[in-house]
This record gives structure tokens, sequence and C-alpha cells, in this order.
């Protein structure tokens, strides 16, 4: 939990700082070099949901932040990677006894 609430204070003290995407992403890396993609997509969502946090611009770097990085990473909440939640998915079969539409 305390580096969960080191990343959070890192995120918002770079976004209090003027940072966005990327060289927010950096600025969380250099103060915590420990904590991964997941740990800073938690912790973003963590600040996302901090009733204390209201001002609107950080909000919105750090909503920017955590989807781009859960797009990228395929990070979920369950602590499952994309790539393993897709596989679970049963194919899609289509019925046959639909008639085909020509």
């Amino acid at each position: 939990m305390k580096e969960k609430k080191r990343v959070y204070q890192a995120l918002v003290d770079g976004a209090m700082e003027g940072l966005t995407d990327q060289a927010l992403y950096d600025f969380v890396k250099t103060r915590c070099p420990k904590a991964t993609s997941k740990k800073i997509v938690r912790a973003s969502l963590l600040a996302l949901t901090d009733p204390h946090l209201r001002d609107r611009n950080i909000l919105d770097v750090i909503y920017a932040l955590v989807i781009k990085h859960r797009l990228d990473e395929g990070v979920l909440d369950d602590g499952e990677d994309e790539e393993t939640y897709e596989r679970a998915q049963p194919p899609q079969v289509a019925d046959r006894n639909m008639p085909e539409l020509t």
C-alpha cells in the first residue's frame, strides 16, 4: 500500500506541474523506479476516485494516462492480461439454422 501511495503522489505532483502523457509517466517512473505500468494504472484509478482531488485538469490528465496504459499494456483490474482474457472468450459461431442473407 505504501508503494501505491508513493505512485499516487508522484502522479498528482507531476500532473500539478503540467506534465501529461509520456512526460508524466516518465516522471512517475523517475520518482518510483520500481513502479510497473500495472501499479501506475492502479494508482491512477485511486486518484480518479479520490473525493479530495477535484481539479478537473489534473483528473483529465490522469484519466488520459490510465486509459492509454490500460490499452497499451492490456492491464485489467482483476490482474489478468488482455491476451489471457481474449483467449478465454468462446469463439463466435454462427447459428447454422439461420438462413443466409443474400
